[in-house]
């Protein structure tokens, strides 16, 4: 993954295609890969605020590696989510390439993250805390946590 790009665009900056794009890899991963059927379309990507990040060949803009995304709620307190990467990305470090990307353009705002349980230990390393009882959305066990103004990046 040493030979990927960083992008970061507002949603109302990207072109359909590369909506299109990251949606795709998505679907791809977090859906056919994983086995889970879900409405991976939430209405939250085309949102004034949303920020979307990917990593990509240098040459290819719009054949995303792996993807995050980047909500701002009415409360001014960010919500990571969507994240995911190609197979061959996982072990790279991509996913926190773009954690650490997201969190470098919240500063020291809170921001929240739903966790799968195996997830923990990783978003620990970016000041996370676990912030409530686990739970179940759409048959996936997922533990809130929360980073406050108080953490730092690892």
């Amino acid at each position: 993954m040493d030979h990927t790009v960083l992008h970061r665009r507002l949603a109302a900056d990207l072109s359909t295609s590369m909506v299109y794009a990251l949606l795709r890899l998505r679907v791809e991963v977090l859906v056919v890969e994983q086995g889970r059927p879900y409405q991976e379309l939430d209405g939250l990507d085309l949102h004034r605020t949303t920020r979307h990040y990917w990593l990509a060949p240098p040459d290819a803009i719009e054949d995303p590696q792996a993807t995050l995304r980047l909500e701002e709620p009415a409360h001014c307190q960010f919500r990571i989510g969507r994240i995911c990467a190609v197979s061959q990305a996982r072990c790279h470090g991509a996913v926190e390439r773009l954690i650490e990307a997201a969190l470098g353009e919240i500063g020291d705002a809170p921001c929240l993250f739903d966790a799968q349980p195996d997830h923990i230990e990783m978003f620990a390393a970016f000041g996370f805390v676990v912030e409530e009882a686990q739970f179940t959305d759409d048959d996936v066990p997922r533990v809130p946590m929360r980073r406050d103004a108080s953490a730092r990046n690892r």
